[in-house]
């Protein structure tokens, strides 16, 4: 998958915890819980590209993945996974920056 740029802002609460299989009520606790948990996973995952510590940028996008995921971010979780398996070939040419600023960018759109 090559970079997007989803935009969360307009989510349907009702919708999610239909696909999710939850209540309504549910969604802006687990929204807000991926947005609280996703700031020190994103300056983890920055480093981790500066370092080009491939190891970590393989698991600090695993865990973005798996959270937008569960919550059905399905382009946000796309390209985490791109990321996830990028760090795992330890590939050199791989974009990381550009993907890790797509990432960011998604996850601002996310409204609570």
């Amino acid at each position: 998958m090559s970079i997007t740029n989803p935009d969360y802002s307009n989510l349907n609460h009702d919708e999610m915890a239909k696909v999710i299989g939850l209540k309504a009520k549910h969604i802006p606790i687990l929204i807000a819980s991926l947005l609280e948990e996703s700031a020190p996973i994103l300056n983890n995952l920055q480093t981790a590209i500066q370092n080009k510590n491939y190891e970590s940028i393989k698991s600090t996008a695993h865990s973005i993945k798996g959270s937008a995921g569960n919550l059905r971010f399905t382009e946000l979780s796309e390209m985490a996974k791109e990321v996830e398996f990028a760090g795992g070939r330890e590939d050199t040419s791989f974009e990381y920056s550009a993907y890790f600023e797509a990432i960011k960018s998604a996850l601002e759109t996310i409204n609570s």
